[in-house]
């Protein structure tokens, strides 16, 4: 099993495996052509029983969707929802059926095997790694609901998001270029913000060598991400201003905004190879990915203006009476520089007839992510390079995992999946005061904070086919946590040092079972019932995480117990000509729920809180209808619609709470695809996401609609058409949130998008 201090030698070890690759593929060249290489998403119908509810997208299915980012591909599946803030957002967080878009660790994504979900931080920060996989590259994806496969661990509560990409068979280059523009109008900010990407690919394969090289480049801008308001204040000698727009919060409290973040900048490049080998019957394939990225913020708008017409950047003001605080930080500037490494390799073959084994072997580095910022405005007077930085170092993971498939257990139908899983987590964070916060210098520490968590897993699901008609698997998952070498900084000013307080280590063992069975009475109706149980075990920040920074702190809960659920749903489904209609009933009771609340203090601090709830209970009702040449020839139409009741049922530290709907958890979410083929060539889209409003804290207290901090519900209208010219060209135009509807998920939904790509293939 793999251990923390062997992640620098998995490292060691892929790249090694790389050289050899690489070396095998230069002498493949003089070699005659073997069997084609085998696209590993063709396997994925492996992993779970066809009772379990699931989702399948191909090429085909986003010819209506204006994708510019890797969450873009996904986003109209049901029961899912995408935080996506603006196009090339880091913080697109992702929330699945009785999962909201901030429970980031109820959900994973892969993409050839390799996670991209990100298991060391929660909400915002948790979201997956969008930016290590381009939308480009992506051949198919599959979307699988709830716990119900045993060889995923309870952080699948929510679902799986399976992500392929096809392995090169001959010579292919591949070009694409994309500009955006959004126009967004809120608070004091009316302005338009762009972006643009370029992605290039080669591949080409060399005897039993494939290889595929790819770089994708976004340079993109955002609309404000945080708009701020003032606390009172009590002093004698305000300045006196004007421009302050009043406005409710979202509890319909007055407040006085004052400013904003202005135009975030934002820069991700992405270098990838994939390097796939046929080793007779076996296969191997390695995939490196390298992100480098930088966003800045720094351009934050001030709405304030003195008697002379001149800025107000902080201080003490007054407009109309009312006297309230602008602290001197709100309104500096920041950026984040942030490197990653992800490495994966992938083993597939033949032990014996009719047994298959796949050995996954992933480690994730973060090589660098820092994030600075000043005490104050470059335009205000009492402006300094004092600062503030946050630095990640020694953070990241690693996992191996080993699988054998049955085909033929001695009873024809019988397949059997067992397999053995080790993942481990390491996150440290430091947060210290500096004189030149832009070239990072160290004042003093503010905070310190980390630890490591590791998992081990057996599982093992057997799927039979029992006749024409019935249907059954069993699974059984055996888990084994740990969390270790846990501290957190507790500074006391009695003693010169900087103050650790270590946190003991602790120990879970949790034993998970599956069912599910399905009956097919006709070709056309199948009905399936599944039902399983999960533990979703506390990540690292959960645990340890305890910051201060000028605008935010977080206190960690190192005594939180692991989230247990117990899941069903109910599937009926009718084929019909030319698609299928589908219709789940789904019931989700989650005991010991890890919850993150935040409280917004005037002035922008935002103070963060890990604390259990006894129980939440979800249930719903969720409609799919996937549909090719609906009425007429060449319209393919994919809807999903589906209501949720999300409730907290028991909470014995707070009873007030019980009986409240469960925050981000909208009663009604839908959504559409539909395209119409004019011709072999030429594509027509149209795209709509509803959601209805939601509450974002336990006490459903905001209740305000339209402002930020809300959860508001949205309505958005999309269009798009492509056109492919015989030379391999192809030029695609579209326009997203067609009615500019402004709407908060707390930050700003994007407003209206247009979008034009150009492609090109050879």
């Amino acid at each position: 099993m793999l251990t923390l201090p062997t992640r620098k030698l998995l490292t060691l070890e892929i790249a090694l495996i790389l050289s050899s690759l690489a070396a095998g593929a230069v002498q493949a060249a003089d070699q005659a052509p073997l069997e084609e290489l085998v696209v590993w998403g063709q396997q994925t119908n492996e992993r779970a029983a066809s009772s379990h509810p699931s989702s399948l997208l191909t090429q085909q299915d986003l010819v209506s969707i204006n994708v510019a980012t890797t969450e873009d591909v996904v986003k109209f599946e049901p029961s899912l929802v995408i935080r996506r803030r603006f196009i090339g957002d880091s913080n697109g967080t992702m929330g699945m059926r009785g999962s909201n878009m901030f429970q980031t660790s109820r959900s994973m994504v892969f993409a050839d095997g390799v996670p991209l979900h990100y298991l060391l931080q929660s909400r915002w920060n948790g979201a997956p790694r969008w930016t290590m996989v381009s939308a480009s590259e992506i051949a198919q994806v599959e979307v699988l609901y709830g716990p119900f496969s045993a060889e995923f661990s309870g952080n699948a509560m929510g679902g799986v998001v399976l992500i392929e990409s096809a392995i090169p068979q001959e010579r292919e280059f591949h070009f694409d270029s994309s500009y955006f523009s959004q126009s967004f109008d809120a608070y004091g900010f009316d302005e338009t913000v762009n972006g643009h990407k370029q992605f290039f690919s080669y591949g080409d394969k060399f005897g039993d060598t494939s290889v595929y090289f790819s770089y994708n480049r976004l340079d993109s801008e955002s609309q404000p991400q945080t708009f701020y308001y003032g606390g009172s204040t009590s002093s004698t000698t305000p300045t006196s201003v004007t421009g302050a727009i009043v406005d409710n919060d979202e509890r319909s409290t007055s407040r006085l905004w004052f400013g904003d973040t202005g135009v975030q900048d934002t820069l991700t490049e992405n270098y990838k190879v994939k390097i796939g080998r046929d080793f007779g019957q076996w296969q191997a394939l390695l995939n490196v990915a390298y992100e480098d990225r930088f966003n800045g913020s720094n351009s934050p708008n001030t709405y304030l203006q003195n008697g002379s017409g001149g800025n107000v950047w902080s201080g003490n003001v007054i407009q109309n009476g009312t006297k309230f605080n602008v602290p001197t930080s709100r309104l500096g500037v920041s950026e984040q520089e942030r490197d990653s490494l992800s490495l994966g390799l992938r083993l597939r073959g033949p032990v014996a007839e009719g047994v298959v084994f796949e050995a996954n072997l992933n480690q994730f580095e973060v090589l660098r992510d820092q994030s600075r910022s000043s005490l104050s405005n470059p335009n205000d007077a009492a402006y300094t390079q004092a600062g503030q930085v946050n630095d990640f170092g020694d953070t990241g993971w690693s996992s191996a995992e080993a699988k054998l498939f049955f085909n033929d257990l001695g009873m024809e139908g019988v397949g059997l999946i067992v397999g053995a899983r080790h993942d481990a987590y390491e996150l440290n964070m430091d947060v210290y005061d500096s004189m030149n916060y832009r070239a990072a210098s160290f004042a003093n520490y503010t905070s310190r904070s980390g630890g490591e968590t590791q998992m081990d897993a057996l599982f093992a699901q057997m799927n039979w086919d029992i006749n024409a008609q019935w249907d059954l698997a069993l699974g059984m998952r055996w888990e084994s946590f740990s969390s270790d070498n846990g501290y957190f900084s507790a500074d006391d000013a009695a003693t010169p040092a900087f103050d650790l307080v270590s946190v003991p280590s602790s120990s879970r063992k949790e034993f998970s079972p599956k069912f599910s069975v399905a009956y097919q009475p006709t070709e056309q109706w199948r009905f399936a019932y599944a039902l399983g149980q999960a533990y979703r075990f506390p990540i690292v920040e959960e645990l340890f995480s305890q910051y201060s920074a000028y605008n935010a702190i977080s206190v960690a809960n190192p005594e939180l117990q692991p989230e247990n659920g117990l899941h069903h749903n109910f599937m009926i489904e009718r084929q019909i000509e030319g698609g299928s209609l589908r219709v789940n009933l789904f019931q989700e009771t989650i005991k010991d729920v890890v919850e993150s609340q935040s409280e917004n203090l005037p002035g922008g601090l935002s103070v963060r809180t890990f604390i259990p709830i006894d129980e939440t209970q979800t249930q719903g009702v969720e409609f799919i209808a996937n549909l090719d040449s609906f009425v007429i020839a060449g319209l393919d139409v994919r809807f999903n619609m589906v209501y949720t009741d999300s409730e907290i049922v028991k909470n014995r530290p707070d009873p007030t709470i019980e009986g409240n709907v469960y925050p981000r958890m909208p009663q009604w979410r839908g959504n559409l695809l539909m395209t119409y083929h004019l011709s072999s060539q030429w594509d027509a889209g149209l795209n709509y996401q509803y959601a209805s409003d939601s509450f974002g804290r336990n006490d459903n207290t905001d209740r305000e609609d339209g402002v930020y901090g809300a959860q508001d519900g949205f309505s958005r209208l999309g269009l798009k058409t492509t056109y492919n010219f015989t030379s391999g060209v192809a030029l695609g135009l579209g326009i997203d949130n067609i009615s500019n509807e402004v709407a908060y998920v707390a930050h700003p939904w994007p407003g209206r998008t247009i979008y034009a790509n150009l492609s090109y293939d050879f």
